[in-house]
């Protein structure tokens, strides 16, 4: 039986846990790292729809939901009417959430150094051909 999944869910874990201790030494207490999606979505496109999001990060309209109102209540993105459309709501970074992006910069950094530390260039490069193979591949049962 192989173990990918079982390793890739380890990997998931250990990058989790250490989001999470990084997050806190920061400051950053009630972050999770299913929020950081979100911020880096922010990050490069400045303002978006919920659904961008959900499309974005590859979530559920209701599970964005959850996780901007958390946002909303630190303080990190505000909701903004759009101008050319009353139904539409655009969520975006506020001050706090700009002056978050250089410590979530440096968390992201530190988190890629801590599992490729052991790895060359080329396994990198490897590790993620063949990652992008497997989450892009349907799944089709025989």
């Amino acid at each position: 039986m192989r173990k990918t999944l079982f390793l890739i869910s380890k990997v998931h874990k250990k990058g989790n846990d250490f989001i999470v201790e990084q997050l806190k030494l920061n400051g950053a207490d009630g972050l999770v790292p299913s929020h950081g999606d979100i911020l880096m979505a922010l990050y490069h496109n400045k303002k978006m729809t919920m659904n961008e999001i959900a499309k974005k990060i590859n979530r559920t309209k209701p599970t964005v939901t959850v996780l901007v109102d958390k946002l909303e209540k630190l303080g990190f993105v505000e909701r903004e009417n759009c101008i050319d459309d009353s139904r539409c709501i655009n969520i975006v970074l506020t001050k706090k959430g700009e002056k978050f992006k250089p410590v979530f910069d440096e968390i992201s950094k530190n988190l890629e150094n801590l599992l490729y530390k052991n790895l060359s260039k080329a396994e990198i490069y490897m590790l993620d051909e063949i990652l992008e193979k497997i989450a892009h591949s349907r799944v089709k049962q025989e």
